[in-house]
């Protein structure tokens, strides 16, 4: 079963069910999905579907989103709105890949600064380049760029 069909299960069994929070998040990265894919067709044909690998940038976009309000409402001292925030991230976890821990990615960028024989900070957006096409959507790239700088310095 494809993430798509996955999402448009578990949005069905959120209506059935009555959960708004759920539906409501589903909904909208159901309409972010069509989003991309209307805007591909345009290049790659007029019956083009987001592939797995597609639809997880886009809900990976759309979690970052989260991410960043939260940290804007905590500066506002909204918490209301960040917990808010906090319990659509919850929803979309289950759609993204599994996180690398701490030392999976030391791990990723320690290869990555071998591999590309980087030997200090002017090397620094080869290094990044090679890290996150690695660990694309299993890490932070904010993570990561701390962890490329402080190996690099």
């Amino acid at each position: 079963m494809s993430l798509k069909d996955r999402i448009n299960e578990d949005l069905t069994a959120a209506v059935k069910s009555g959960d708004a929070e759920t539906r409501s998040v589903l909904r909208m990265v159901k309409a972010r999905i069509l989003e991309a894919e209307v805007e591909l067709r345009t290049k790659k044909g007029r019956d083009y579907q987001l592939n797995d690998e597609e639809v997880v940038d886009v809900i990976s976009r759309y979690a970052k989103q989260r991410h960043q309000s939260i940290d804007a409402y905590r500066q506002a001292e909204r918490e209301d709105l960040a917990t808010q925030e906090e319990a659509e991230l919850r929803v979309l976890e289950p759609y993204l890949p599994q996180q690398l821990s701490e030392q999976e990615l030391e791990a990723a960028v320690q290869a990555a600064v071998e591999k590309t024989g980087a030997s200090g900070p002017k090397d620094f957006g080869l290094v990044m380049r090679e890290v996150m096409s690695e660990v694309k959507g299993r890490a932070d790239g904010k993570q990561v760029n701390e962890l490329v700088r402080k190996l690099l310095s």
